[in-house]
């Protein structure tokens, strides 16, 4: 029985029951803008945060979370470089490289959440740019490739604790499901 209801408050409850005691990290939901910040600059405890309650945001800094490094994950908004809202078109297919993978991820979260996924360009002020199709096509063959070679391993206790929560099969992770034609 799939769960209609998609609220960002149980994506929260699903990730800390399975990382707070785990990783030490928490993912919060409400912030202004979606950050990570590590325990360093919390004072205790790493924070994966959201942009007010919105659940694709949440399944978006989740994806980021699970693929980055222990490094990495010592570092404010894991050390990556971050162009505000306005980038050049230049600057914006740079953000697309390195966007392939967090939305390969969180294509197959948010279809685990029985939800429609969308590409994120993170550019509102400037809705006239459109994904490019090279990022269509890089962002379809990842999430394929994360299907057929498996996903990071945090990724996939996350993605069983969707599957668990709003699904009744598996079913809906096929590779057949994953099509470049259904990413707009």
């Amino acid at each position: 029985m799939i769960k209609l209801e998609h609220r960002v408050e149980d994506l929260e409850t699903l990730f800390n029951e399975l990382f707070e005691s785990a990783e030490n990290t928490l993912l919060v939901s409400g912030g202004d803008e979606p950050i990570y910040l590590p325990a360093s600059e919390t004072g205790n405890t790493n924070k994966v945060i959201s942009t007010k309650n919105y659940f694709s945001s949440a399944l978006h800094e989740v994806s980021h979370w699970c693929l980055a490094g222990l490094e990495r994950r010592k570092l404010i908004d894991y050390g990556y470089w971050y162009e505000p809202d306005g980038r050049t078109e230049q600057q914006q297919r740079l953000f697309e490289q390195v966007e392939i993978k967090p939305q390969a991820l969180e294509w197959i979260f948010t279809v685990a959440t029985a939800q429609k996924f969308r590409l994120s360009l993170d550019n509102v002020n400037q809705p006239e740019i459109k994904p490019s199709d090279d990022f269509r096509h890089n962002v379809c063959a990842q999430a394929v490739n994360y299907l057929q070679q498996g996903l990071p391993e945090r990724a996939i206790k996350f993605l069983d604790s969707l599957l668990g929560y709003y699904q009744s099969t598996d079913s809906v992770l096929n590779i057949e499901n994953f099509r470049l034609e259904d990413l707009y």
